[in-house]
């Protein structure tokens, strides 16, 4: 099993940054990459970014790139979120997740069902 704990969120005001961290504990030796995903009140979990675990690719949502960058340090088996010029809109829940290396492998790294385990949340709160 893997266990993956979120920190980092707050409130902000916006236009404003903020650092989200996952770490992951457990079995970690399988890791093929790790996501964020955000829900806000009233609507669904939105794929914000990932990041693949060797290789380095990034992917991010239309509404975060210019804006959040995804990181990670192998070593410690953590993934970053920095999230600047914060928005109102970003006000949301930030879950992170844990993609394993398994078959078929990842198609759409924006999907949910890709994803194999989940954190439990970190509130982020802007305010206008």
């Amino acid at each position: 099993q893997v266990q993956l704990v979120e920190s980092g969120g707050g409130l902000v005001q916006a236009g404003g940054s903020l650092r989200l961290s996952c770490a992951a504990s457990g079995r970690t030796f399988n890791i093929f990459g790790m996501g964020w995903f955000r829900r806000a009140p009233g609507k669904d979990r939105d794929f914000v970014a990932a990041v693949t675990w060797s290789g380095n690719y990034t992917y991010y949502a239309d509404s975060v790139k210019g804006r959040f960058t995804i990181s990670k340090d192998n070593a410690k088996n953590t993934v970053y979120l920095q999230m600047n010029s914060l928005k109102p809109e970003d006000t949301a829940v930030y879950y992170c997740a844990e993609r394993v290396n398994r078959t078929p492998y990842v198609r759409y790294w924006d999907h949910r069902l890709e994803y194999d385990y989940w954190g439990q949340g970190t509130q982020v709160t802007v305010s206008s």
